[in-house]
Order: structure tokens, then sequence, then C-alpha cells
């Protein structure tokens, strides 16, 4: 079977179900494993994804409004290939080309691929959408024993921080506009022992004034710019203009302020997210939860008002 994936979700879940051999063609964004990164790219962006947040979003907005993707697809690449199965998505634009225009470039196949376009909201959807992938690849049962070992991990945090007093956590993924982590964020966050502050499960991310980030005045952020690792965040945040009020969050002045790797543990739909619960649980209750989590995913973050500067103290 030849697979091509256009989304990076999807291209971790195939590996990690043990379709990884059949994957043909991926995005330029599919890092993980490290040899999916040696499959030829099937999409390019048409915006400058190293830009500065402000200008990424004044981009985006640019394309939308004049109809354009965001991302543009490889039509002849992907001929060349002649996949049997494309995985795509019809969750976020911004994050992948959209299914018009891989019918597009469908549309010039005799016989097109059969296509699964994954939409997740939520965690259930995340582990359903690992059983259809191993459905469509003849691979069930090791998508099954996959998602019942995601599912153990997470019961064991809630098992760990269930006693815990909960803690109003707010999850940032962009900073220039402010954003909140919607979809199966919040329930991250709840898992870890958190409480969701301005987002709800199952709701897309959403665009926040700074007043409102101010007036939610939280014990606990979490910054996880969508797509970002950690080193990208605290630069990021290190040269972002905060509001005068964001000096005076409680959060803030009680040094709660977290960077996380959003790009391996929170922004992507796939494995991985359980280990984004077990960074949560390390950084709300350090003092019961005792699984351990990968080195560089999360960093304490010190920086003063006023101050261009930012540094991470490592989470352990």
């Amino acid at each position: 079977m030849r697979i091509c994936s256009l989304l990076p979700a999807a291209t971790e879940i195939l590996f990690a179900i043990g379709a990884g051999a059949d994957v043909a063609g991926v995005t330029h964004e599919c890092d993980y494993p490290p040899e999916a990164a040696a499959r030829p790219p099937l999409i390019r962006p048409r915006i400058d994804v190293h830009a500065a947040p402000g200008e990424i979003d004044r981009q985006v907005r640019q394309c939308v409004e004049s109809g354009q993707s965001v991302y543009v697809v490889d039509a002849d690449r992907l001929r060349q290939i002649d996949p049997d199965l494309v995985v795509t998505q019809d969750l976020c634009h911004v994050c992948c080309a959209s299914p018009d225009d891989l019918s597009a470039a469908l549309s010039r196949f005799d016989a097109p691929p059969r296509v699964i376009s994954l939409s997740p909201q939520r965690l259930s959807d995340v582990w359903q959408d690992i059983r259809t992938l191993g459905d469509a690849t003849g691979r069930r049962a090791s998508a099954d024993a996959l998602v019942e070992a995601l599912e153990n991990r997470i019961r064991v945090v809630q098992t760990e921080v269930r006693a815990a007093a909960p803690v109003r956590t707010l999850c940032l993924e962009w900073l220039d506009p402010p954003f909140v982590g919607g979809h199966w964020v919040p329930e991250m966050v709840e898992s870890a022992g958190g409480i969701a502050v301005l987002a709800q499960a199952g709701v897309p991310s959403v665009a926040l004034e700074w007043a409102e980030v101010l007036d939610s005045r939280p014990d606990e952020i979490i910054l996880m710019p969508c797509g970002y690792d950690l080193d990208k965040t605290l630069a990021e945040y290190s040269q972002s203009r905060m509001p005068p009020g964001w000096w005076r969050l409680p959060a803030v002045i009680a040094g709660r302020v977290t960077a996380v790797n959003a790009n391996s543990y929170f922004s992507r739909p796939g494995p991985r997210l359980a280990g984004g619960v077990e960074i949560l649980a390390r950084i709300l209750h350090p003092d019961v939860a005792t699984t351990p989590v990968p080195s560089g995913s999360w960093a304490t973050v010190r920086r003063e008002a006023g101050s261009g500067l930012a540094g991470g103290l490592p989470g352990t």
C-alpha cells in the first residue's frame, strides 16, 4: 500500500501503528518520527512560516480573505506517487491543505485514491482516528493496543492528581493576537488536575482581547504557540510586548508561567497528546505527579516587566 499523509498527526499515527513503511509522501512539517522527514513533501506554505506571530496572523487572514488556501498541494508529485490512500483533515485550514486543494490535485487522476479526512475535536476523537487509520491499513489490532496504552497513561495521571486542588490554567495558543487553546486542550488540562480558563472542550481555539486575558486572572499560564517547539516559544515570549496588566497577573507574580513544546505534545492530534497530559500534570502538581516526561518538553519562564529577556528553567 502507498499512503500519502497531508497531516503531521496522521503521519505520527501511521508510524505508531506500524504502517510507516507504507508512507510514501508527507508534508513539509512531518518531522516525527525522524524517518518521516525523509519522505518527499507534498505541500508547501504560501505564507512565511518563519515570520513573527503578528505577521503570520496577517498573512493567514489575507489568504482567507482573498479565497486562497494557506498551502499548495504538489499535484505532480502526488500523481507520481500514485497513492492508494491519502490522509488529510478538515479541522483547521491554517494547519494543513484544505479538502478543496486536495480535490483539485486529485482531479487529474484516472482512478483517484481513497481519501480519509480527519476532524478531531476531543481526545476521544483522536483515539477514534487512530482506529480509523488502523482499519484503513489493516492494522486495527495495533491501533486498538495503542489507544489502550494512551488511555491508560492518562488514567494514571488522573489518579495521581485526583486529590489535588484544581489549578486555574490559561493555555495561550498564540500571542499576537492572543488565542486560547481549544479542541482537546481543555480536556488535557482537566485530566492533569487543572481548570481550563476561557476555554471549552471540543470548541475551536478563539482569539481573545488582552482585556479578557487579564480579567481571567489565572493561577498558571501555559505558553503553547501552535506549531512551536520549546526554544521557539521561549524566544517568541522574550520578544513579545505584553500589556502592562500582564505583570500583575497572579500567575506571573508567582512565577507560574510555563513554556512547552507545543508542536510535539499539544498542537498535533496524535499519540503524543498523552505525553502532553503528563507534562501538564508535572507543571500543575509537581508534588504528586511522578510520571517522567521528556527533557526539553517544558520550562518555567523567567522574565521581568519591561525586559526583552526570557529564560527557561528546564522542567524535571
